[in-house]
């Protein structure tokens, strides 16, 4: 009879991302994620197949949890589409501007992924549809109230805003600073307002 597990997989989890976050997949290792997680290499083939498995197991949760704040961030409060996605990119400055946040294990995968069809590629590409959808959203009720043109490309605009995020948390994580990254916000949306009339005439310094 098999003895009956001592750990809770959401805690294991939860550790294991920390370590992913950091390292990513291929450079985290057994041995990280034993001192991370407090179990033994067997357990954790046991409990959830292997380093992959669980990476995959772990980039659902972020994906989950990415989607809910995305979907908070653009749902209806009162504010104009369009304010409500000024606001989430301004907001996203801020948060990937700050020191200790981690990469999210999404954006992590986007760059480990190969674009083949393996499961990490699906499952990354999955998420980044699902973002887009969110976005689409928005970005649809904005031209049902005719602050977007009816010839906008509302696909093309949600996935571009997907791509602006991500590379911002990439540019937060290198260390690039909350100035640049605002300059980077508003100037991703000019694509919907327009050239920006308060445009800097220098761009600030990567570490502002």
């Amino acid at each position: 009879m098999p003895r009956p597990r001592k750990f809770v997989e959401s805690d294991v989890v939860s550790s294991a991302s920390e370590v992913f976050a950091v390292h990513g997949l291929a450079a985290s290792t057994l041995d990280d994620l034993v001192r991370a997680t407090g179990l033994g290499k067997q357990s954790l083939y046991n409990a959830f197949g292997g380093k992959r498995e669980l990476f995959l197991r772990a980039l659902s949760e972020d994906r989950e949890e990415a989607t809910r704040a995305v979907s908070e961030a653009l749902g209806h409060d009162g504010a104009s589409p369009l304010e409500r996605i000024r606001g989430h990119m301004l907001r996203m400055a801020i948060e990937f501007s700050s020191s200790d946040r981690r990469v999210s294990l999404t954006t992590r995968a986007l760059v480990e992924s190969t674009g083949e069809e393996d499961p990490l590629s699906t499952v990354t590409k999955a998420g980044i549809e699902q973002l887009a959808g969110i976005y689409a959203g928005c970005l649809e009720h904005a031209r049902e109230n005719g602050d977007l043109p009816e010839d906008a490309n509302v696909q093309s605009l949600a996935v571009y805003f997907v791509a602006v995020t991500r590379g911002m948390e990439l540019l937060g994580r290198a260390g690039v600073g909350r100035s640049v990254l605002t300059a980077v916000a508003l100037d991703a949306l000019r694509a919907l307002h327009g050239p920006r009339a308060d445009r800097a005439d220098e761009v600030p310094s990567t570490r502002e």
